[in-house]
């Protein structure tokens, strides 16, 4: 006789505990995961226990494939997507090799993504400067913290160099990207320090005053003393006041073509 679906077996009762839900199976499949995800995690494991240090040559794809049992199109595709990371580089002909990480390597291999990101969606601009003018107040409220006399002289000659600039808009804004980056290293921080000079790679694009230069020198520099002099003063109040007058100046300068 044929079993009433509407039912449940003695299986089912077995399988859902009373006023318990039965939860469709689905939810509870497994996914196989690719041989190379699998291989890919054993070598960062490797890198981040120590057994595999920065500069340490990479194992021969034979020898990885022994010690994991796969065959060579999962190791490569391992290494390969080590390298797009930035984890090791590959070397066709020679040793592969494990490469030293650092906040500003990280970063740095954002930039490309992070311009696409900018470039296709126009209201992410906004967020970007929004971000680094928050940013920046922290920072220099560590930095006027922690300034030193070096520090405040790094500051003074990154000024006057930026000063001989007056005639040449591309090595003042060069100069420009160095001062803020100088407060940056002054907090101590890496990744602040970082963090910073990638949103000055990301915004420099977008520096309309490369191509309409229109009399903000003076201003940027009596703004750049300003802050110098407060930090020098270990003011913080007065530093962070000061860096936010002068990013909601030059905010505008920063704006997609035609904006």
């Amino acid at each position: 006789m044929a079993r009433d679906a509407s039912k449940p077996t003695e299986t089912d009762a077995r399988l859902t505990h009373p006023g318990e839900q039965k939860i469709p199976a689905v939810e509870d499949k497994i996914v196989r995961r690719k041989l190379a995800h699998e291989v890919f995690d054993r070598l960062r494991a490797m890198i981040t226990s120590g057994e595999l240090a920065p500069g340490d040559p990479i194992p021969s794809e034979r020898n990885l494939m022994q010690r994991f049992g796969v065959g060579r199109p999962a190791v490569r595709e391992a290494l390969q997507s080590m390298e797009t990371m930035g984890l090791v580089t590959i070397s066709h002909g020679g040793r592969s090799r494990v490469n030293a990480l650092s906040p500003e390597s990280v970063l740095e291999r954002m930039d490309e993504v992070a311009q696409i990101l900018l470039l296709s969606e126009p209201d992410q601009l906004e967020h970007l400067k929004e971000a680094r003018r928050m940013f920046e107040m922290g920072m220099v409220r560590l930095a006027a913290e922690r300034a030193t006399d070096a520090d405040i002289s790094d500051l003074r000659t990154i000024l006057e160099a930026q000063r001989a600039c007056l005639d040449d808009p591309r090595s003042f804004i060069e100069a420009d990207m160095r001062f803020h980056a100088r407060i940056a290293e002054m907090t101590g921080n890496p990744i602040m320090g970082a963090a910073s000079q990638a949103m000055l790679r990301w915004l420099l694009q977008y520096y309309t005053a490369l191509l309409h230069w229109s009399g903000n020198e003076d201003t940027t520099l009596a703004e750049h003393e300003k802050i110098v002099a407060l930090i020098a003063a270990h003011d913080t109040e007065g530093s962070v006041d000061a860096m936010r007058k002068h990013l909601d100046r030059s905010s505008d300068l920063f704006r997609h073509e035609g904006g």
